[in-house]
């Protein structure tokens, strides 16, 4: 979309741990202790994410999409997501979004987008 580099500065896309680590700065025993799809790493993935690219607000995501992968504790359609802004602001959500992988992840954008707009506007 023309003008989105004014508004969006970058990404990093990060399913192993190796990366949420040593890019992102989640602590390996975070990552152990509570696996990937957790509050505990997204909120890591989040503050890391906002320190390496130096954006107002970072949105961190983890979810188990499906079809397969989810457990009894984190079934298919399960999504953390983690925003961090300015002054520390941070907030967390879970959501279990209904649905095969197409709209589980469709869900998940626009829950991520609208959780930015929605920090945003308390600005």
């Amino acid at each position: 979309m023309p003008g989105s580099s004014q508004y969006f500065i970058g990404s990093t896309v990060t399913y192993s741990y190796e990366l949420k680590c040593e890019l992102l700065g989640v602590p390996r025993p975070v990552l152990e202790k509570h696996g990937a799809v957790s509050r505990e790493v997204v909120t890591g993935m989040a503050l890391g994410g906002r320190r390496l690219l130096g954006g107002d607000y970072c949105i961190a995501i983890s979810g188990v999409a499906g079809p397969g992968g989810g457990t009894p504790d984190k079934p298919v359609g399960t999504v953390w997501f983690a925003w961090a802004g300015p002054d520390g602001a941070l907030r967390n959500e879970v959501h279990h979004f209904p649905g095969d992988r197409e709209a589980v992840r469709r869900q998940t954008v626009a829950a991520a987008l609208a959780g930015v707009l929605a920090a945003a506007a308390l600005e």
